[in-house]
């Protein structure tokens, strides 16, 4: 994950060079989270596909005033939480009045070395264990635990408090001991490492 100082450097290169390398460059860094992101919403990856370049799009449009924006990745994710809840209120015949209504199924990865030792079956467990989780918990799970967004962060995307965050994320991982139990125990009963 590039640092906060090299993308607004790129911010910086897009606002006063117009630099296509710049915006690709923020483009691939963004793009596979936040189109996990909205898929976990609208249900579509190609639907996905089509908001996260309307996102980029808006981003090109609006180059001249990037050094403006404090924090671009909570920008992008709360263009892209405003554009799926925009597609949802256009295309469902009863759409949900507000973004918690929103139901959301986000995919979780599997990517990491340690990740693949994970037995399909502990996976499926996991997943389900998510899926129990109340609406506003998976989401701030998903943005914190799954793409790295600080409390702040997920906080300002929200539009709630740091402390709603951390209140939702102890639940959540509350519920999901509590649903993986033998999980949990098998956990604690591992030898510990010499220090």
């Amino acid at each position: 994950m590039q640092d906060l100082h090299n993308i607004k450097a790129l911010q910086e290169r897009i606002a006063l060079f117009e630099d296509m390398d710049a915006y690709k460059t923020v483009y691939l860094h963004y793009f596979n989270g936040l189109q996990r992101f909205v898929t976990s919403f609208v249900k579509s990856k190609e639907v996905s596909e089509e908001i996260v370049s309307d996102v980029f799009i808006k981003i090109w449009q609006i180059r001249n005033r990037l050094m403006e924006i404090e924090n671009l990745r909570v920008y992008l994710y709360t263009i892209a939480r405003n554009f799926s809840l925009n597609y949802i209120q256009r295309s469902q015949k009863n759409p949900p009045k507000s973004f918690e209504e929103l139901g959301f199924d986000p995919p979780l990865q599997w990517n990491s070395p340690e990740d693949q030792l994970i037995s399909s079956e502990i996976r499926n467990r996991i997943q389900q264990a998510i899926h129990q989780l109340p609406n506003q918990c998976r989401i701030i799970f998903h943005l914190v635990k799954e793409d790295g967004l600080s409390y702040k962060e997920a906080a300002d995307i929200l539009q709630v408090s740091p402390l709603t965050i951390r209140n939702q994320l102890a639940i959540a991982v509350k519920k999901m001991a509590a649903a993986l139990p033998d999980l949990s125990a098998s956990s604690k009963s591992e030898p510990k490492a010499k220090s």
